[in-house]
């Protein structure tokens, strides 16, 4: 008994050592903002918190520099899509932009050419997508790991209701058939944006906000596969893993490349509010620690980075598009979502309890996507789409996360320097050694009993 309790206890701390490494989890850093704190500042806020991966949508290399200081963080870097042509014309090309915008490689594990090309990119640029992917993987130093991809919304998918029949759009299969093939030979992941706040404000009920929350529901029940879905989240993801699996292409790991909740609205988006917010980054959180997987993919956590790391106060649109910064200017939270190392955060999130009655989520054929309504961008600063889904309960939406996005891809607004804040005090690091050496005590005396 005695030896079976302390296996317990070192199993408790083994899981309390490694919640301070989370290589799943990253966050985004926006840089539509004239007021951003300097990078320093951000590199020691990063610091400070549990994550281990930033995506920037450019190679700043103010940025890159301050992060490479951290060695724990490991960089997603962007080329825009105006640079694709220029990758795509030569390798020599390819190689000159590599040694100009990413003159060190130190921190950088992937590199997403462009952001939602295929969404609203158009047909000259995405035809010369993968040959720029191509180039630029062969201007990489032959012994480098570094993964190349591109980022997709979810407007990729025709269909996505049940879970169970993802189906990409067919109309895009002149690009996406050979960059699928590209991410299966050089294994790297498919990025896309999954966002349940959007999917939420096309279905508003009380039972649908608490599927996008991970709070207790009923849940609901993929009438193709049997499968239940608690929460909005995995049904997304499992929806690409249905399309990507249809297509063969079972090996393509997935990567979630956006997602996030707004803290703050106009007056008719009543869910962007703090709570909802720290609900959705907080339970998601919880959830990818948990190691719970999908139901189609159980036992494996999809490295999410969460949407984003301070507000942008210059994005154009509703005002939930500048209010999804998880720290406030100052290197403050936002509010609790469990982020931080130094345990002043409360951890207290789960998944939802296991189901109780459950909600049928109709049979639905592949080949009879739900219908999508698209609106034309009418900026050409900041494309916008809006998205109505069929049963958007599960159904994903690209809505206004697929357009404002794109202005860091393009580049069309540079952020002003900020002022170099200062972290808040904290015992980030005491605690850290702390826990390691009672880990590292109960290690040694549990072997010591079986030796």
């Amino acid at each position: 008994m005695m030896k079976r309790q302390l296996v317990a206890i070192l199993g408790f701390y083994i899981s309390l050592h490694f919640a301070a490494s989370q290589p799943f989890l990253g966050v985004n850093y926006g840089q539509v903002a004239d007021n951003l704190p300097l990078p320093s500042a951000t590199s020691r806020l990063l610091a400070s918190t549990t994550f281990q991966k930033l995506r920037l949508y450019d190679t700043n290399q103010d940025i890159i520099s301050a992060v490479e200081t951290n060695p724990s963080i490991s960089l997603l870097v962007g080329v825009a899509n105006g640079d694709i042509p220029l990758l795509a014309s030569s390798p020599s090309s390819a190689a000159s932009w590599l040694s100009s915008h990413l003159p060190s490689l130190k921190s950088i594990y992937s590199i997403s050419v462009g952001n939602e090309v295929l969404s609203f990119a158009g047909a000259s640029i995405s035809s010369q997508l993968v040959p720029a992917m191509e180039n630029l993987l062969s201007a990489l130093p032959p012994s480098s790991n570094i993964k190349i991809s591109t980022v997709h919304a979810m407007d990729i998918l025709s269909q996505s209701d049940p879970p169970s029949a993802g189906a990409f759009h067919t109309e895009y299969s002149t690009y996406l058939d050979p960059l699928l093939a590209f991410l299966n030979r050089t294994g790297s992941p498919l990025m896309i944006n999954p966002y349940p706040y959007f999917a939420y404000t096309s279905d508003t009920r009380p039972e649908t906000l608490a599927f996008c929350l991970f709070q207790p529901n009923p849940g609901r029940v993929d009438g193709n596969s049997g499968l239940t879905y608690m929460n909005m989240f995995d049904a997304q993801v499992d929806a690409v893993r249905a399309a990507l699996d249809a297509k063969g292409f079972t090996n393509v790991d997935i990567l979630v490349a956006e997602t996030g909740w707004p803290h703050s609205g106009d007056a008719n988006d009543p869910a962007a509010t703090p709570e909802n917010a720290r609900e959705y980054n907080g339970n998601l959180v919880a959830h990818l620690r948990s190691l719970a997987g999908t139901p189609r993919v159980p036992g494996k956590s999809v490295e999410t980075y969460l949407f984003a790391l301070y507000d942008e106060d210059l994005k154009p649109g509703a005002a939930s598009e500048r209010s999804f910064g998880l720290f406030s200017l100052n290197l403050t939270e936002n509010y609790d979502a469990g982020l931080l190392k130094n345990g002043s955060s409360s951890t207290n999130f789960a998944p939802a309890p296991a189901p109780s009655p459950s909600i049928s989520i109709p049979e639905t054929s592949a080949s009879a996507p739900a219908p999508v309504q698209t609106q034309t961008p009418s900026s050409q600063v900041a494309p916008t789409q809006s998205t109505t889904i069929s049963n958007p309960s599960i159904s994903p939406s690209s809505g206004c996360s697929v357009s404002v996005r794109g202005i860091e891809a393009n580049g069309t607004i540079q952020p002003a320097t900020g002022t170099d804040c200062q972290l808040p005090t904290g015992t980030a690091s005491n605690l850290s050694v702390k826990r390691f050496s009672i880990f590292i005590f109960i290690c040694h005396y549990v072997l010591s009993l079986y030796l």
